[in-house]
């Protein structure tokens, strides 16, 4: 037995046992006749002493050449400490050593193993089994394994069936762009690593199963950034004989039971919004509603005058924000310079100032008198002591551009705090999206999505205006999930693939499996998908999900640790029939 106890298991009821521990030497003071050492593992620190009057001599010698990191062993007793430390667990107590083994010496870390470190993000990646044993790492991996213990436990009693799907799929042209594999067997074919398990949950409903949930790993071979890896785990489900409203419902209650058991917030208010309704009040389709500064249209109240910016513009619109006309003119002119930079793509902002005693005073005050601003300040919402933004241009490209302003502001305001929770569900998408380099439309969710009940003879006249039974869960800004009721005849399927641009030929080599399980009596069926990395950050109290993954990819798709991707032994390339060439 290497250990009796673990390190953060002692307390003052243990005074005078004798026990064993085993770990990581955090740190050691030598004090000559004298060293404490801090003994470190999962669970916590335990302060070891050495003391040349009560410690056998060739174990105080022993302890005098511990280095940072070394795992040992100790055997001695739990006494009481004589500086008590009220911020440690096992402050109260200390263990006098008796015996001590060198289980393995350790080379000096590249950085500190502390809770704050001098290690850079790169160099903390190279040596993440190391990064993982500091404290902030290890806190995150074990909040992530409550969050999927208490959806499992959640899922388990809701009547859901966990099922693990393949790995080793077909590649679709429909999404991002697939890994794939080779196949040893099958010289030129090969695999694809699923986006998501999409098809193989829709049999399992043909299958029976009824309700499904699996917590798996996808792949997508796209660009990165922070809420985004190569590799990504869902919390992925399908229910059969159900309307949009059943999974509303249950997954509602899922998030409920995620923000009270896990972070310990209880609310209450669920709201709903629709895809259009977002887009004309956050332009975005996943608002953050823990704040204000909801759109208001200007066209009617700005366009009526000589500026010629705001005439020729499709969309005018603004945003009032609290207390800002206190901003100084360099301040403006820093949200003016955020606006125009190449991210959000801005050609500038018109501001007014809402003075306290109720005049305004705009950067546009040649063309617009009191009364024009006055109407502004009614259409955003403002009120004395507020500042209004206001940007135009294109209609979409505007909402985007004010959206991107009204989150800057929000983080600027301390508006967007990391532990109060705002989830809503946003419905109604549009079923299709126009895309100008194909000249066609593509799905705006995926191929498998129904439309909304009574729309469907829409896509004969005006496939733009058809809504899909399709609902997105954000929490705080975020998308955490999205699903859609699905198609389950094949008359209807086939219908969705000649809209998206698939041959006959085509639609039944890449789906022909499920539109011909359709066939066999395919029940009504939806489902969602929680992205799991996306929503532990943010119960987390984040929005970067890589701390939450053990051993995550950094910005180039490269896992720095184990140096991969890498190449392959010519041997193995003609093995599998490739040749690689450069």
């Amino acid at each position: 037995m290497y250990r009796t106890h673990n390190n953060g298991a002692l307390r003052a009821e243990h005074i005078n046992e004798t026990v064993t521990l085993a770990g990581w030497v955090q740190k050691s003071r030598d004090k000559g006749f004298m060293i404490w050492v801090d003994l470190r593992d999962r669970y916590g620190i335990t302060q070891l002493i050495f003391d040349e009057e009560r410690t056998p001599k060739e174990v105080m010698d022993l302890a005098k050449t511990l280095g940072r990191e070394f795992v040992i062993q100790v055997t001695g007793k739990v006494i009481e400490r004589e500086s008590k430390n009220a911020k440690m667990a096992t402050g109260d107590v200390e263990l006098l050593v008796e015996k001590l083994e060198v289980l393995n010496q350790a080379k000096t870390p590249p950085f500190t193993i502390e809770d704050t470190t001098d290690g850079g993000e790169d160099l903390r990646m190279k040596y993440r089994y190391l990064d993982i044993r500091r404290n902030p790492v290890k806190e995150k991996l074990i909040f992530r394994h409550k969050v999927s213990i208490a959806v499992r436990n959640y899922l388990s009693e809701q009547g859901f069936i966990e099922v693990e799907t393949p790995y080793l799929i077909k590649s679709t042209p429909e999404g991002a762009r697939d890994f794939v594999v080779p196949s040893r067997m099958n010289e030129g074919q090969f695999y694809a690593l699923p986006q998501s398990p999409q098809t193989f949950k829709q049999l399992l409903m043909v299958g029976g199963m009824d309700k499904y949930f699996q917590i798996v790993k996808c792949f997508r071979d796209e660009d990165l950034r922070a809420d985004r890896q190569p590799e990504f785990t869902q919390i992925d489900c399908e229910m059969a004989f159900v309307e949009q409203e059943d999974i509303l419902n249950i997954f509602e209650g899922l998030t409920k039971h995620l923000l009270k058991e896990v972070v310990g917030f209880e609310i209450e208010n669920f709201p709903r919004m629709t895809y259009d309704e977002a887009m004309a009040k956050y332009g975005n389709d996943k608002p953050d509603i823990r704040f204000g500064m909801e759109f208001g249209e200007l066209n009617a109240v700005a366009q009526h005058k000589d500026f010629k910016v705001f005439n020729s513009a499709e969309l005018v619109v603004g945003i009032a924000v609290p207390g800002g006309a206190g901003y100084t003119r360099k301040e403006i002119d820093k949200l003016i310079d955020w606006v125009k930079r190449p991210q959000v793509g801005a050609l500038g902002m018109v501001y007014v100032k809402c003075n306290e005693d109720g005049s305004f005073k705009s950067s546009v005050d040649k063309f617009y008198d009191q009364e024009d601003l006055a109407k502004w300040a009614e259409a955003t919402g403002a009120k004395p002591g507020d500042l209004i933004c206001v940007l135009s241009g294109e209609s979409f490209k505007t909402r985007t551009q004010l959206s991107a302003l009204r989150m800057e502001l929000g983080n600027q305001m301390g508006l967007r705090k990391s532990d109060e929770f705002a989830p809503l569900w946003v419905v109604d998408f549009p079923l299709l999206e126009w895309d100008e380099e194909t000249e066609r439309y593509h799905a705006m969710h995926h191929p498998f999505t129904s439309p909304k009940p009574g729309q469907l003879e829409l896509l004969d006249t005006n496939p733009g205006a058809v809504k899909a039974n399709a609902y997105d869960l954000v929490l705080n800004g975020n998308e955490i999930g999205g699903g859609s009721i699905r198609i389950h005849d094949k008359e209807t399927q086939s219908k969705m693939f000649d809209y998206l641009g698939f041959t006959k030929e085509e639609a039944q080599a890449q789906f022909g499996f499920l539109m011909d399980a359709f066939q066999y009596g395919a029940p009504p069926h939806g489902g969602l998908a929680f992205g799991l990395d996306r929503l532990v950050a943010i119960l987390g109290g984040q929005e970067t999900i890589r701390d939450f993954i053990a051993f995550p990819k950094n910005n180039a798709g490269r896992d720095v640790m184990i140096d991969a991707p890498a190449k392959i032994d010519e041997a193995q390339l003609k093995e599998l029939n490739l040749k690689v060439t450069l």
